[in-house]
């Protein structure tokens, strides 16, 4: 399943998070599952499915690691790396260090994103927002190689 949407969250003093029911099903997890947290991207903290962590270390296997850069990323990523269980209540305890890593406060934004999932502290990720969503075009056309207005793009539903 795609995961996409944005969720406002909070943490509790334990570090827990609450993961919505339709995210969780669409990792394929609910209660008593596994997910994997890692470092992500732009400070955030990235979140797999078990089969959606094993799929990410095939393309690092694939990987030249004769590259120094895969190297020092592959360690990276799998030294913070952590499993973690999905409780009864469909919570997730954050691991402090990667918590810190992301500099998570209280309030937290939890993204669907294609195959996982990212949490945000909540202000970095306003700012994130503010930053790349005025240059959305320049960014489709970058990540896509062609204009992005051209007749492939998606329609705004709202018709504006």
């Amino acid at each position: 399943m795609l995961l996409t949407g944005t969720f406002a969250r909070s943490v509790d003093d334990k570090l827990r998070l609450a993961i919505p029911k339709k995210l969780r099903e669409g990792l394929g997890c609910l209660q008593g599952g596994i997910l994997f947290i890692a470092p992500g991207t732009d400070s955030s903290l990235a979140i797999y499915s078990e089969e959606a962590f094993l799929r990410w270390a095939d393309r690092l296997k694939a990987a030249p690691p004769t590259q120094k850069d895969v190297r020092a990323f592959t360690r990276l990523f799998y030294a913070q790396a952590q499993r973690v269980e999905i409780d009864h209540h469909g919570r997730i305890r954050i691991p402090v260090e990667l918590a810190t890593l992301a500099r998570l406060g209280r309030q937290v934004v939890l993204l669907g994103v294609q195959d996982h999932l990212e949490l945000w502290a909540a202000e970095r990720w306003r700012e994130y927002l503010l930053e790349q969503q005025a240059r959305f075009d320049e960014v489709a056309e970058a990540a896509f190689g062609t204009t992005f207005s051209g007749s492939s793009a998606p329609k705004d539903p709202g018709g504006t």
